[in-house]
């Protein structure tokens, strides 16, 4: 038999009007009510029946058996070959979903803050810790240093030089530099 036999296009006709709603109804079954893929897999199974004449000579009184199984297979395989692969995500879910934060980059920041601080003079430092990593305004840090408040105004200001001058790059209101120089000062308080 020549492989390249095919069914005539009028008995595929005639297949599809007797078979094709019924079939259509079962595979909409299997595809949990998915009417597009129900309708791509009655047309593949159309094309099988079409590639394969010989189903037409098989000693069935009617075609659709052979058809109802042809389609279940196919719906399988189907099913496999979503379940096999990963699920699609559209683009709208991607631009609604939050961008994840970069920890190696806080991180960095986090390494350069520390580096810096430790350049400071003990007395620089104590006053920075106070007012920026435990929140405490000039006058309360001046009572908790024992120091004048003008001191501390003087300091913090000396001291936060010296961190833009060991901190290239960085800017005084960046949020990255506030968020390490929290990280920094908990680790630099302990």
């Amino acid at each position: 038999m020549n492989t390249t036999t095919t069914t005539d296009e009028r008995a595929i006709a005639e297949l599809q009007r007797e078979h094709g709603p019924a079939l259509f109804h079962f595979l909409l079954g299997l595809t949990f009510g998915d009417r597009q893929r129900a309708e791509d897999l009655v047309q593949e199974t159309l094309v099988r029946a079409w590639q394969h004449p010989e189903a037409f000579d098989a000693p069935y009184e009617s075609m659709r058996p052979w058809l109802f199984t042809v389609g279940r297979r196919l719906a399988i395989d189907a099913r496999r070959s979503r379940l096999a692969r990963p699920a699609e995500v559209s683009d709208l879910l991607l631009e609604s979903a939050p961008a994840v934060q970069d920890t190696a980059e806080s991180a960095v920041h986090a390494l350069d803050v520390r580096e810096a601080v430790r350049t400071l003079s003990p007395e620089h430092r104590a006053v920075l810790v106070e007012i920026y990593f435990h929140g405490l305004s000039v006058t309360e840090t001046a009572e908790a240093l024992g120091i004048p408040a003008g001191t501390v105004k003087s300091r913090s200001y000396y001291a936060l030089r010296l961190l833009s001058r060991n901190l290239p790059g960085y800017s005084r209101r960046s949020s990255a530099r506030n968020s390490a120089s929290r990280a920094d000062a908990s680790a630099t308080a302990t």
